[in-house]
């Protein structure tokens, strides 16, 4: 049997060659490009070190990240020198000192003196208590550890956590002891380090604090609500401006959040991405008609366009964000000039491209007419390339505005320079997550925006709304 069907095989290999060999260049070709990408996948294993990822993974420092995104913290700072002095300031800023005259005065209802008046106690929302003395740090009631911790600084200067020789693994879990720290970490929202110079506690509460108001702001005691109430109130909190000027100006001027500046940031990027998605549209345009074989006979011409297109979007806008920078100097224009260059040879090439597939019958109607050639685009060509049009520059209006924000961030200012400074503080990263939001929620509403733009513009009730 299975020689009949290999006689049979031959015999139709000899009737039609050429299939069988084809087959085989297409097997082939299969498995070249199959070997290339494993060649490729082998390559970029090595290449990326991908071994040591996990070695070099910091799951500590990614939680710490996105922590610091929605909760706050106060820092208790105690030196050994001199114990009675002891700063408590919100978020380490030596601005934000709580009880700056007077530490019994405006400080947090969580710092307390101990019932025997000899220590200082700071409690942590899950009841734990850390309480500072004058020659030793005390650890107590913290939920999962069934015994208290003490630790003091040896005679030659450093800490060390007392005892810590007689406990097990599971007594000595959140601590870490090296030579001149002893650092206590249950969770991540407690940490208390010890120093031979201070000792300092950071005690973290959910929620972003000082958002509306600051730190110093005559407004602080209230909330947003009852701050807006006061508006309506005669009686001024701050006697050489009205409450509603203040309101306003509070908000504006927060030191934490930076409103003012955050959101005049982000119109400085909504304008470089509605700005340059203008100007590569009006360029566009008419360019792409010159680069159209079925509307400029001159190839010369249509080749030289085509290479500019190529030119324009086979750049970055990175790189030309880069190149107007030295031209500019850092600045909206900067962003303008950098996405209207890169989406000029995009949408040419784009439009070009559309007007070369459009239906000559349409344009042949109005050359019957009469025409000249100028009312045989307009009215022959345009009409059947609008919705494209339309379509394609509020694509990339919407994508500009994500695309600003990188440039920004490189320097052309806007939003984007905004979030580069709260992440190089390395503490601001509630900055970051505000920033973020704010940027999402223009991008969303920018995405409507221009749906609906392209039902009014176009002209279609088909069209669904996302």
């Amino acid at each position: 049997m299975s020689s009949n069907l290999a006689i049979e095989r031959d015999n139709i290999r000899k009737l039609f060659p050429d299939t069988f060999k084809q087959a085989r260049k297409s097997r082939l070709k299969g498995q070249i490009i199959f070997f290339l990408i494993i060649l490729y996948l082998i390559i970029g294993f090595f290449t990326l070190d991908v071994v040591d990822i996990p070695k070099k993974w910091k799951p500590q420092n990614a939680a710490m990240f996105v922590l610091d995104t929605y909760a706050h913290k106060d820092h208790v700072t105690m030196k050994w020198e001199n114990p009675k002095d002891i700063k408590i300031a919100f978020e380490g800023n030596y601005r934000s000192v709580y009880g700056r005259d007077n530490l019994d005065k405006s400080i947090p209802d969580w710092f307390y003196k101990n019932s025997d008046k000899v220590g200082n106690v700071v409690e942590f929302n899950n009841k734990g208590k850390a309480i500072l003395y004058k020659d030793k740090v005390e650890i107590v009631n913290f939920p999962k550890y069934e015994r208290d911790f003490t630790i003091k600084l040896n005679s030659n200067g450093k800490p060390y956590l007392v005892g810590s020789e007689d406990l097990v693994i599971e007594d000595l879990k959140g601590f870490r002891i090296t030579e001149n720290r002893v650092e206590f970490r249950p969770t991540l929202y407690e940490r208390i380090q010890v120093y031979p110079k201070k000792v300092e506690i950071h005690r973290y509460s959910i929620g972003w604090k000082y958002f509306w108001f600051d730190f110093s702001s005559p407004l602080e005691p209230y909330t947003f609500f009852e701050a807006l109430g006061l508006t309506f109130s005669n009686e001024r909190v701050v006697p050489e401006m009205s409450n509603l000027k203040l309101f306003f100006t509070e908000i504006k001027d927060n030191d934490a959040f930076m409103h003012g500046r955050v959101w005049w940031a982000m119109l400085e990027t909504i304008v470089m991405a509605v700005l340059g998605t203008m100007f590569a549209t009006v360029m566009a345009l008419p360019l792409s008609f010159l680069a159209a074989y079925n509307v400029t006979p001159i190839k010369t011409l249509r080749f030289m366009l085509r290479r500019l297109f190529d030119t324009l979007r086979g750049i970055d806008f990175l790189i030309w964000s880069l190149i107007f920078l030295r031209a500019f100097g850092p600045g909206p224009f900067t962003g303008i000039f950098a996405i209207g260059f890169t989406d000029t040879g995009t949408l040419g090439k784009l439009y070009s491209e559309a007007i070369e597939n459009t239906e000559k019958k349409q344009q042949e109607g109005v050359q019957s007419t009469g025409a000249n050639k100028f009312l045989q685009h307009r009215f022959g060509i345009i009409p059947q390339i609008l919705p494209i049009f339309v379509s394609q520059s509020l694509y990339y209006l919407e994508s500009n505005t994500r695309g600003a924000v990188i440039i920004g961030a490189m320097g052309a200012g806007g939003i984007g320079l905004q979030f580069l400074g709260a992440l190089a503080t390395g503490n601001d990263f509630e900055n970051v997550a505000y920033m973020a939001i704010l940027v999402l929620a223009v991008v969303i509403f920018m995405d409507r925006l221009s749906a609906w733009l392209r039902r009014i513009l176009i002209g279609s009730d088909q069209l669904i709304v996302r």
